[in-house]
């Protein structure tokens, strides 16, 4: 299978395909780390002792991660169309779904990423 060929970062070092200098990987952390300083915290986007309750509520209803093929124990309530401060969407039961963590970090937030919900 043919590899792709080495290219050369902006700072002037070789990187093999595939790969990140150290200076994209600098750049990219301080951007994202601009982005989080600027995100409301949790608790400002909905995620109060309300929530809690709810949420122990229905993983209790809800055992069981929704994705096809795993059935790993729920332990996150996750919102199938993202709310987006949208209270009403946010409170709506038929948008909830119950989900395992490794489900919900792995495989939901790269599908969010690719529909450009992120």
């Amino acid at each position: 299978m043919p590899v792709r060929a080495p290219r050369i970062c902006g700072c002037g070092f070789r990187i093999a395909s595939g790969q990140q200098c150290s200076c994209e990987r600098r750049r990219a952390a301080e951007r994202n780390a601009r982005a989080e300083a600027q995100r409301p915290s949790a608790r400002e986007r909905g995620y109060d002792s309300k929530w809690d309750r709810e949420r122990e509520v229905y993983l209790k209803a809800h055992t069981t991660c929704a994705r096809p093929g795993c059935r790993a124990p729920a332990t996150v309530v996750d919102h199938i169309i993202p709310h987006r401060g949208d209270r009403k969407l946010f409170w709506s039961r038929s948008n909830w779904q119950p989900m395992c963590r490794s489900c919900h970090s792995r495989v939901k937030q790269a599908e969010e990423k690719r529909h450009g919900y992120v």
